[in-house]
C-alpha cells in the first residue's frame, strides 16, 4: 500500500537551497523541514542538498541537487496550482515568480478564470496562479 505521494523536484547546477529560501519569502506557512546534505567524499559537492523536504501550504515538497547534470530540466508540464485569495496577492506571487524566470500566460482573464497566470520561475520551476472565486 502507498504510504504517501510527494512531488520531487532535482535541481541541477546547485541551486536547491536558494530554491527553497525565494519559496520560503513567498509562501506563508512554508519551511524548510529537513535538510541532509553531501559531506566530504560522497557523489555530490560537500555541502549541496543530498535531499531535503520543505513544505508550501499544506504541500510537502522534496528536492535534490543533483550530482549529476543532466539532459533534461523542468518542463511546464508539471506545476503547482496556487489558489490567491486577494488580487494584491495574486499580483505580488505573479511578480515574484516570473522575475528571472519565463511568462507562459500572463495575468489576465481566460474566461475560465477572473485572473490567471502561468510562469516558469528562474529556477525553472512551473507555476500557474489563480485567484480564487
Amino acid at each position: 500500500m502507498v504510504t504517501s505521494i510527494t512531488p520531487f523536484l532535482m535541481f541541477q547546477d546547485g541551486v536547491a537551497d536558494d530554491a527553497m529560501a525565494f519559496y520560503d519569502s513567498l509562501f506563508p506557512n512554508a519551511e524548510v523541514l529537513e535538510v541532509e546534505r553531501y559531506g566530504p567524499d560522497e557523489q555530490g559537492p560537500e555541502g549541496s542538498v543530498k535531499v531535503a523536504l520543505f513544505r508550501l501550504g499544506a504541500q510537502r515538497v522534496k528536492c535534490i541537487d543533483s550530482p549529476v547534470r543532466h539532459a533534461f530540466d523542468f518542463t511546464p508540464s508539471f506545476s503547482f496550482f496556487v489558489e490567491c485569495q486577494s488580487e494584491d496577492e495574486i499580483i505580488t506571487l505573479y511578480g515574484m515568480l516570473a522575475e528571472g524566470g519565463a511568462v507562459l500566460m500572463p495575468l489576465d482573464n481566460y474566461g475560465f478564470s477572473q485572473r490567471f497566470s502561468w510562469v516558469t520561475d528562474r529556477f525553472g520551476v512551473s507555476w500557474q496562479l489563480n485567484l480564487a472565486d
